[in-house]
């Protein structure tokens, strides 16, 4: 049955999938539909002089505040995403007070999140706006991107219900600023993406963990590790800020530093999930399995919602340490993923579960099911003959 191949072939999928997936302030209020909307009156600016900077051109600057709901202050480095007819794109980030502002169509240099279109993992379709915000003219023309009709934003924080605000009325000559918008923890989700650490953070930690961030978005890791050390410094429990340490570590391949940083995260903040899908990640690589199935089996009970594919990945690691009801009912539940996230492995791990648990014609059924999803797979002769003896056993057992 080569066991050892298959194990291997199945670590290293585990390790290519892994990631790392309101009470309303005045002049914003809730839709019938829960969308958050915008109320304030426009401050109109003078009409502009014909024939000079027409209203369509003129830059639109946003600017707003995003908080946690029942008073947990602000919430930080949470994605600010634009939706035109598409893909959300990232525009903004919030910094440690929750602020955030941007100029419309001026999106260069921010980091696109790995579900977004442009990424590079063909996931979504693209909107209809370039990179820069530069949306495509009729006869290969290019026109400024400035006008928000039918867009929105989205406040999007793992942990909370995405918050929206309709901006297809906006103009230039509009307030810029947009209000507070509020999110709001799904219920069942304990853990989250804003450790409540940052909010006795001091002002000079604050303002280290921001600096740190916003270098590693720009790939400066180097510098990036120097600013979040101030902060750390600064604030022992600074949560936010030993996470993104340990991210800046790990991406120069200081492990040992990396999985200390994450630890003293996880000492200050136990239900901030990023740290523990990075320790899970990394017990993966080194094929620490009973450390990969604590952490990762701590992450999905934190978040069971915000990361699909994690459902699959701690299945993995409950199989490869014998627990295998385990491993089958998050099977079970990885196949309920829609697409793009469903992981079509899922179909090949439960086939392996219900081999070891003796349901040879359930695993029999599972592997078929993993022939026709993926019949392109490398190791599609070794699961064709995993099937061939199966149904052979299931005809020798037969009356």
């Amino acid at each position: 049955m080569h066991h050892a191949s298959r194990c291997f072939v199945l670590a290293f999928l585990a390790v290519s999938s892994l990631t790392a997936q309101r009470a309303i302030a005045p002049g914003v209020s809730i839709s019938s539909t829960g969308a958050i909307v915008s109320t304030q009156q426009s401050q109109s600016a003078p009409a502009p002089i014909p024939g000079q900077f027409p209203e369509r051109q003129m830059p639109i600057f946003l600017s707003g505040t995003v908080v946690m709901d029942l008073g947990a202050g602000p919430a930080a480095d949470v994605a600010i995403q634009r939706v035109c007819t598409g893909a959300p794109r990232t525009v903004a980030f919030t910094n440690s007070k929750g602020h955030f502002s941007f100029q419309w169509g001026a999106t260069a240099g921010i980091v696109p999140e790995a579900s977004e279109s442009g990424s590079g993992n063909g996931m979504h379709a693209a909107d209809d706006m370039g990179a820069n915000g530069i949306r495509n003219g009729p006869m290969g023309g290019r026109l400024l991107g400035q006008s928000t009709q039918g867009c929105e934003l989205i406040a999007n924080a793992p942990g909370f219900r995405p918050a929206r605000l309709e901006l297809s009325d906006h103009r230039g000559s509009d307030n810029p600023d947009l209000g507070m918008i509020v999110l709001h923890r799904i219920s069942g989700v304990d853990g989250t993406s804003v450790s409540v650490t940052a909010l006795n953070a001091p002002k000079d930690a604050r303002k280290d963990w921001e600096k740190g961030v916003e270098l590693l978005r720009r790939s400066k890791t180097a510098e990036a590790e120097k600013e979040l050390e101030k902060a750390v410094g600064i604030y022992p429990k600074y949560a936010n800020a030993w996470f993104d340490l340990g991210r800046a570590r790990m991406q120069q391949q200081a492990d040992v530093l990396a999985r200390e940083a994450f630890l003293k995260a996880i000492d200050a903040d136990d239900k901030l999930i990023g740290p523990w899908l990075e320790l899970g990640k990394m017990a993966v690589l080194r094929q620490n399995w009973p450390d990969a199935a604590r952490c990762l089996d701590r992450a999905l009970q934190l978040d069971p919602v915000d990361y699909p594919r994690l459902w699959y990945e701690d299945a993995l690691a409950d199989y490869h340490v014998q627990n295998f009801d385990r491993a089958e009912r998050n099977t079970r539940e990885a196949l309920k993923v829609p697409e793009p996230n469903r992981d079509p492995h899922a179909d090949q791990l439960l086939g392996l579960i219900l081999m070891k648990k003796r349901d040879y014609a359930g695993a029999a059924e599972a592997l078929r099911n993993y022939v026709q999803l993926a019949p392109n797979a490398n190791d599609l002769g070794q699961v064709k003959a995993q099937i061939e003896q199966l149904d052979s056993h299931l005809t020798e057992a037969r009356p």
